[in-house]
C-alpha cells in the first residue's frame, strides 16, 4: 500500500513518506516511462513531503476529512469526493482526521490519449485551468468508485494483453461519473465569431501558466501582445472579449495574474521580487502595487495571512 503525502506543495505523484528522494525520482521516472501509476492511498496525518510540479494528471477518492488548497481557493471535502487534478494547478491537503485514506490514479497524457485524436485533457471540463476539480460523492457513488479503482489496481499487475486499454476504459468511467454531475452549460461550445475569438484568447493566456521558473517571465500581458498573436486588431479583440464574457480583455489577464501570484505566495517560498519578475514585472514595487490594487493586500500580507 502507498502512502499519500498530506501536505503535498504541488500537483504531483504520492509516495512513501520517507522515501529517500534517489527512490522518489526513479518511481517518478517509472511512471513517466509507464505513463500510469494506481494505488491505494493510507499514510499516517502527521506525514508530509514536497513535490514539484510534474507532468502527471490525477483523479483521486478522497475518503477523509480534508481540506484541498487548490491554486489560491481552499475547498472543504465533505465525506467521499472525486478529486480531478492536472499538472499545471498546485495544490495542497491539510488534513482533519488522523489518517489520509482513499485511492489515486496518476497517468500522462500521453497514456489516455493513445490512440485518440480528440480534445487535450487540458481542454476536458474536469481538468481545465479555472474548473472545479471537487465532486462530492454519495454513498452509492462512492460505492461504485470505489469498485472501479480497486479493478484499476488489480488489473495494472496483471500480465493481460490489452490491460492498458482496459485501464483507461475505468479511468473513463471514473470521468464520465463526475461529467455527470456537471451542470450542461459547461460542455456548449462557442456559436459565434465573438465566442470564438475569446476562446483562443484564453486559452493562449492558460499556456503561459503556470510559472515554474521565474527566469522565463510572462511574454503576453497586453490585449496588444494577444492580439498579434492571434493576427488580429487589439480592437477586434477587445470588441470579441468584451461581448462574450462581459469583462475586458485587460480584466481577464489581470485576473489571472493575481490568481498565479496567489498560487505562488501560498505554494512557494520565492520571495517578492522573484515572484514579481517571473510575472512579468520588472521591480518588486510594480508587483506590490498591483498586486494591493487587486487584492486590497500587499503580497507579503497577504501570503502571511493564507
Amino acid at each position: 500500500m502507498h502512502n499519500e503525502p498530506v501536505a503535498a506543495q504541488t500537483a504531483a505523484p504520492a509516495s512513501t513518506a520517507d522515501q529517500p528522494c534517489a527512490t522518489q525520482e526513479q518511481s517518478a521516472r517509472e511512471l513517466q516511462r509507464r505513463g500510469f501509476r494506481a494505488y491505494e492511498v493510507d499514510t499516517d496525518g502527521n506525514a508530509g513531503v514536497t513535490y514539484r510540479r510534474r507532468d502527471f494528471y490525477k483523479v483521486a477518492l478522497m475518503t477523509s476529512d480534508c481540506t484541498v488548497h487548490y491554486a489560491d481557493r481552499s475547498i472543504k471535502l465533505p465525506g467521499t469526493s472525486l478529486l480531478f487534478a492536472n499538472p499545471y494547478i498546485p495544490y495542497s491537503l491539510e488534513l482533519h482526521a488522523p489518517r489520509l485514506t482513499g485511492y489515486s490514479c496518476l497517468f500522462t497524457e500521453a497514456f489516455m490519449k493513445e490512440n485518440d485524436r480528440s480534445e487535450s485533457l487540458q481542454q476536458s471540463p474536469l481538468f481545465k485551468v479555472g474548473g472545479s476539480p471537487i465532486f462530492p460523492l454519495d454513498a452509492a457513488q462512492s460505492t461504485y468508485a470505489q469498485s472501479i479503482f480497486q479493478k484499476i489496481i488489480a488489473e495494472q499487475n496483471t500480465g493481460y494483453l490489452f490491460k492498458n486499454d482496459l485501464i483507461r476504459t475505468y479511468l473513463q468511467l471514473l470521468i464520465h461519473e463526475a461529467l455527470r454531475m456537471q451542470p450542461a452549460e459547461t460542455f456548449l461550445q462557442p456559436k459565434n465569431s465573438a465566442a470564438r475569438i475569446t476562446s483562443l484568447f484564453l486559452e493562449l493566456l492558460e499556456r503561459q501558466f503556470p510559472v515554474e521558473n521565474p527566469e522565463q517571465p510572462l511574454q503576453l500581458r497586453a490585449p496588444g501582445d494577444f492580439a498579434q498573436q492571434l493576427s488580429m486588431h487589439v480592437n477586434h479583440l477587445n470588441r470579441a472579449v468584451k461581448e462574450a464574457t462581459g469583462k475586458s480583455t485587460t480584466a481577464h489577464i489581470a485576473e489571472r495574474i493575481v490568481g498565479e501570484a496567489k498560487a505562488l505566495l501560498h505554494h512557494t517560498d520565492w520571495d517578492m521580487a522573484t515572484i514579481g519578475y517571473g510575472l512579468g514585472f520588472e521591480y518588486a514595487s510594480y508587483f506590490n502595487i498591483f498586486f494591493k490594487k487587486h487584492v486590497g493586500l500587499t503580497p507579503l500580507a497577504f501570503r502571511k495571512a493564507v
